[in-house]
Formats: structure tokens, sequence, C-alpha cells
């Protein structure tokens, strides 16, 4: 249930980032990309929906928390903050949890959800390379280092530390390294 509802909120911040910022003077293949985004994390939630539904039980059967919006609203008048919160922090978090829930699900024979999250593992990389690129745009356009930019973003926007363990292979697949995150591990807001 969780999984789902990170799933369609990703879908609405998709559409969300290419709303929102429209009027961003960035060429039309950062919406392009973005619109590629909201496509996969739609087909994620009906995936994951799907298999709710076969286990007995449907999205919106349990509570959920409002995590995403939250991190949505405070990056609301700054691109290049949501491109470091929503992308370079909580879809790299998938990357970091995900291998670990799916040798659970495979311990206690349930492969059928390990199979679809090994479809979302595999797209959420490329929607973390999305923003990694993104954001390294502008940085360069605005002559920014990256990875300094990236770390004062997060503590302006971000509440509380990062949680490792990180899937350091998984994040620098996707253009993250750890000279972006490895310190703000121990940042406390």
């Amino acid at each position: 249930h969780a999984i789902a509802h990170i799933e369609l909120n990703a879908v609405d911040l998709a559409l969300d980032i290419v709303a929102r910022y429209a009027s961003e003077p960035v060429p039309h293949s950062f919406f392009d990309g973005w619109m590629q985004v909201a496509f996969e994390e739609a087909k994620h939630f009906r995936m994951v929906r799907d298999r709710l539904r076969s286990l007995g039980a449907d999205y919106g059967d349990l509570p959920a928390h409002d995590g995403l919006w939250q991190a949505a609203h405070s990056t609301r008048n700054d691109l290049t903050a949501r491109l470091a919160v929503v992308p370079l922090i909580l879809e790299a978090r998938g990357l970091d949890v995900t291998p670990s829930l799916q040798a659970k699900m495979r311990e206690t024979g349930d492969l059928e959800s390990a199979a679809v999250l090994d479809v979302i593992y595999n797209d959420e990389k490329g929607h973390v390379a999305i923003g990694a690129k993104w954001f390294r745009f502008l940085c360069a356009r605005e002559k920014k280092d990256p990875a300094a930019t990236f770390r004062q973003l997060v503590r302006a926007n971000f509440r509380g530390p990062l949680k490792p363990p990180f899937n350091d292979l998984a994040r620098a697949e996707a253009g993250l390294t750890p000279s972006f995150y490895r310190s703000l591990t121990s940042v406390s807001q």
C-alpha cells in the first residue's frame, strides 16, 4: 500500500514539475523527460495496485502520509530545489531500499511482488538520471558547483539527515555521486 501511494504521488509530482515550471527557460526536452517519468510512474501505480488487488486489498484501504507533497510544497518556487529534493533525494531513496525489499519478498515466496519491484527499480534509475541531468544543467547555466548547490538546497528544503545505507552503484549509474549526498548524513535541521 505504501508503495502504491508513493507511485501515485510520483505521477502527480512529475506532472506538477511540467505545469508549475512551464515558463522556465529550459529546452523542450526537459518537459518531454518529465512526461515520460509521469507515464512510467502511472505504469508503476497500476502494477502495484493490480498486485494489491490480487492479494485481496486495494489502494485507499490504509492511511497514507503526505511527505512527498510536503517536499513539493517547500520547493514550489525553485526548480533547482525541486530537482534536488524530489528526484535526487526522494526517488534516489527508492534505489537504496528496493533491493532489500525485493530480497525479503523473494525470501517469503512473493516472487510476483518482487518482479513488480524489478520494473520499478529499473525505471527509477532513469528518473533519478533525468533529475540529475537537469539539476546539473541548471547549475551549469548559473555557474554553480552542482554538489555544493545540492547540499545547500537540501539543507534549506529537506528536513533531517539523509539515511544510509546508500546504493552507491545505482545512484552513480543515475548520475548522483557520493560527493553530493554523503556529507548530508549527519546534517540535522
